[in-house]
């Protein structure tokens, strides 16, 4: 039997101001800490991002989505536009894995930055092809504040580990940082993606776990999304909560936590209906180096994989990466 509660609701109201030493910031960071071990997943309210925003950006979303191809191809990495130059940031097509989807880098990022910095992640991305300047500035303000939102966040589990909350700008530097906005639209799916080997039960999209140090997603009313027991391997349902972002662990939190905070297994269920999620993949600089004395220890080394690398290695599994 697939239960409900295995996720916990917590409110960050108390972290949103970068306070961490507070008895109420304290005992948060605690339920976080208590759910990053148990479940790997949780959800967040009092997270300081309007409602009305979020909305705003899912409305951007379904346009973009529901706009005729030749409009959506514009933003296509060259592999299905081959006028264009991206390889990793814009639109792909639901032939590649039954979903369409958008990926936008950090938008602050301008052309000149991108060819300065000849990196193949730092993708400048001409959103005006194909959003109107409103759109833009709705994308602009929603990856500000959930960037914002997962910074503190991250900021809490060092606080954990004793040590200067404000070190997370050596891992995520604007402009250098990997994060990703992503947009994902299911469409009617004729037959689904993947029927699980473990129950047989049919999926709209596979069973994985995520590359970086948090997502923070926000899943429309029609849900889906499953998270795996790690001891019972039993599949959890992530009930939909219209004030709450759900936010998992990833693989480079992982890393870093020597394993402490595991990165989890999740899927999407097979869905007729049309659906739209919208993940945002916390991402640390490329060059920021991979090394366990980040949280661990009192010395911080210099030494390690950049986080490009390991990003490079974790990707090899999503077929919309192999490009």
């Amino acid at each position: 039997m697939i239960k409900e509660n295995f996720i916990p609701t917590i409110n960050i109201s108390s972290l949103i101001k970068n306070k961490f030493d507070t008895k109420i910031a304290i005992k948060t960071i605690n339920k976080i800490e208590k759910a990053c071990i148990n479940a790997g997943f949780f959800q967040v309210v009092g997270h300081g991002i309007d409602l009305k925003e979020i909305k705003k950006t899912c409305d951007v979303g379904y346009k973009f989505f529901n706009s005729p191809e030749n409009n959506k191809k514009k933003l296509s990495p060259k592999k299905w536009n081959k006028k264009n130059k991206n390889l990793y940031r814009g639109y792909f097509p639901n032939n590649v894995n039954g979903k369409e989807g958008l990926d936008i880098g950090d938008l602050r990022v301008d052309k000149s930055y991108s060819s300065k910095t000849k990196n193949q992640y730092i993708e400048y991305l001409n959103l005006s092809r194909s959003f109107d300047n409103q759109s833009i500035k709705i994308l602009e303000k929603y990856f500000d504040s959930v960037f914002s939102l997962s910074e503190s966040l991250f900021k809490s589990i060092i606080r954990l580990y004793k040590k200067n909350p404000d070190i997370s700008q050596k891992a995520f530097s604007r402009l250098k940082t990997l994060s990703t906005l992503r947009f994902n639209y299911y469409p009617k799916q004729n037959k689904p993606v993947e029927i699980s080997k473990e129950d047989g039960v049919a999926l709209g999209c596979e069973t994985h776990v995520d590359s970086g140090i948090f997502t923070v997603l926000y899943q429309d009313r029609k849900g889906g999304l499953q998270v795996q027991n790690r001891k019972t391997k039993k599949w959890h349902n992530v009930p939909f909560n219209s004030r709450a972002l759900v936010v998992n662990t990833g693989r480079a939190l992982q890393y870093l936590s020597k394993g402490k905070f595991k990165a989890t297994n999740h899927r999407v269920l097979w869905n007729k209906q049309k659906r739209l999620s919208i993940p945002f993949f916390f991402e640390p600089s490329y060059d920021f180096k991979m090394n366990l004395s980040f949280l661990n220890g009192f010395r911080l080394s210099n030494k390690g994989t950049n986080y490009e690398k390991f990003l490079n290695n974790s990707l090899k599994k999503f077929i919309e990466y192999q490009r």
